[in-house]
């Protein structure tokens, strides 16, 4: 019988949720029920196989009450094994943001315990446990933590240790810039999770991969993997962060279609609704790089208010095994996205701030350059240009590839249009975005009024400076033109058209449909410019990022639009 119980026990694994298809992790709970069944209900046997019953449950329903109930029972017990095991599989219900300070404490306690149960493999687990808190934490003392557990494990080798400890060794070399031997090391540590049987080998790797690839400016490359990998049955059932992923990289690579539909099937019961999990922070932090992508406003506010309460955080993945920088970064990028400059422009201040604290020198570049945009944004164009400077500094000691010099120009080459700047070339289809951005690049550093752009690709109206009202007849032209564009499935002209439209609808008309006379139109143009204009740079980003990153660093939007080359 004991035997029995023992194998049952171990069957779960290290971790919780080890088994990962339906029909596996019911083999597990059903030979766990079946040894619950064999002792006797008051016994710590008994107690143990409770505890690893409801941390899977608990664990999978992204909750921890009752494992922690279950804690404070073990408490009670005077096996320190009991105890340890309890605070260990508490621990790992307990991974998500909200959860800081306890996950501190439940380490500590484990330390203590450890030491009386007489197994070395205890003490090694509460220390890698001690050593994620941390890390998660943006503690500064982290990687002295680290340094101690290496140690450690030269004389007291554990294999599932030492596999976490290598993948978090691969984090470090992204937050160090050192993208060519962190790939290697993340291989390494693929490797290493194959050998000790880790399901999250997979998972880290992409992740890993994921992150470097970003930091390079390299992310549609990842398209298809990260395409296939979003439904490998290996993949947490509470994880969430490869649908994000993909709509990134396909945002960037250009497919619109696959980036909305990843987007809206995380958005579809509210961003809310998402299990806060160890991969939350950097799942909401994709979700906000995809919405300032497609220009998704809706999608931006919410995700900015969710994710503000947890600024002041690193956006890590499961046990510190990737790191993409501070929260304030995607919380800028989203007040990008919905328009408040100065919000952004704080936000992102405190992401460089907080990453050169964490000594990630990618995402501190990352940082600087969005912060560089929304100055530009803001109108304080000296200090943008101080700070693409620094940019430029940072990337050349990076080794990231800095944008290419040379006369930008931008003209049309049959239904696309063909971007040149230095040696480098692309062709990109069309788009109203690219027409303004041809206007711009053939009037280097000269301000352009946004509703001069507009009077030039729009031939809705000649006059878009202030007017008086718009007669029944217009009125009625323009709701006839906005109702044969609704329902369409529109490209970027379409959509600037529709923008407009109902734009100059609303402005021209009060309670009831009634007209009023219209204020100045020049704000309405700033609004369709500047969107339109995004998403050509985006275009173009995903079409050669070192062109798309020269023209969003030094393309300036407003009520003036400019472009000032280096």
């Amino acid at each position: 019988m004991h035997t029995l119980v023992a194998a049952a026990l171990g069957a779960g694994g290290v971790w919780v949720h080890e088994h990962r298809t339906a029909a596996e992790a019911e083999l597990v709970r059903s030979r766990l029920r079946h040894a619950l069944t064999l002792v006797e209900p008051g016994s710590d046997l008994a107690l143990r196989l409770r505890l690893r019953l409801t941390a899977e449950s608990d664990y999978q329903a992204n909750e921890n009450a009752n494992v922690l109930a279950l804690l404070d029972e073990a408490r009670k017990v005077a096996d320190p094994v009991v105890r340890v095991e309890a605070l260990s599989l508490a621990h790992h219900c307990v991974l998500g943001p909200d959860h800081v300070e306890r996950r501190l404490e439940l380490a500590a306690e484990m330390i203590t315990e450890s030491l009386r149960t007489g197994r070395p493999g205890d003490l090694m687990m509460a220390l890698l446990w001690q050593v994620a808190d941390h890390f998660l934490d943006a503690d500064p003392h982290a990687v002295r933590r680290l340094t101690d557990l290496r140690e450690r494990l030269k004389h007291e080798d554990h294999l599932a240790v030492r596999f976490v400890v290598s993948a978090m060794e691969v984090m470090l070399a992204i937050r160090d810039g050192r993208f060519a031997e962190a790939e290697q090391l993340a291989g390494a540590s693929a490797q290493l999770g194959a050998e000790a049987g880790d399901v999250d080998a997979t998972a880290w790797y992409g992740a890993q991969l994921c992150a470097i690839r970003w930091y390079q400016g390299r992310t549609p490359e990842l398209f298809p993997l990260v395409d296939h990998l979003v439904h490998s049955p290996t993949l947490s059932t509470v994880d969430n962060s490869f649908f994000s992923a993909l709509a990134v990289a396909a945002a960037l690579a250009g497919d619109r279609r696959k980036a909305e539909g990843a987007l809206a099937m995380l958005c579809r019961r509210g961003l809310d609704s998402l299990p806060r999990s160890s991969t939350w922070l950097v799942t909401m932090s994709g979700i906000a790089d995809a919405a300032h992508l497609l220009d998704d406003v809706e999608v931006a506010r919410e995700v900015y208010a969710i994710l503000r309460p947890y600024a002041r955080l690193p956006l890590m993945a499961s046990l510190a095994v990737t790191c993409f920088g501070s929260a304030q970064h995607p919380l800028g990028l989203a007040a990008l996205t919905f328009g408040d400059v100065g919000l952004a422009l704080t936000h992102l201040k405190a992401a460089v701030r907080d990453n050169l604290a964490l000594g990630h020198w990618p995402a501190a570049l990352s940082s600087r350059r969005k912060y560089a945009e929304a100055l530009e944004r803001a109108g304080d164009v000296d200090e943008a240009r101080r700070q693409l400077a620094t940019c430029a500094q940072e990337a050349a000691a990076l080794g990231v590839t800095a944008p290419p010099d040379g006369e930008l120009t931008v003209r049309r080459d049959g239904r696309k249009w063909l971007v040149r700047l230095g040696g480098r070339s692309v062709l990109v289809d069309g788009g109203i975005g690219m027409a303004h951005l041809a206007v711009l690049a053939a009037n280097p550093g000269r301000e352009i009024a946004a509703v001069e752009l507009v009077a030039g690709t729009n031939a809705l109206t000649e006059d878009v400076t202030a007017q008086d009202q718009l007669d029944p007849e217009a009125l009625r032209q323009y709701r006839n033109r906005l109702a044969q564009l609704r329902g369409r499935d529109l490209d970027d002209a379409g959509r600037a058209e529709h923008d407009w439209l109902a734009g100059e609808i609303a402005a021209a008309t009060g309670l009831g449909g009634r007209t009023r006379p219209f204020s100045d139109s020049g704000e309405r143009a700033r609004i369709a410019v500047g969107k339109a204009i995004r998403r050509a740079v985006n275009a173009l980003a995903a079409a050669d990022p070192a062109i798309g990153e020269h023209v969003r660093g030094h393309v300036r939007t407003g009520r003036r639009c400019s472009y000032t080359p280096p």
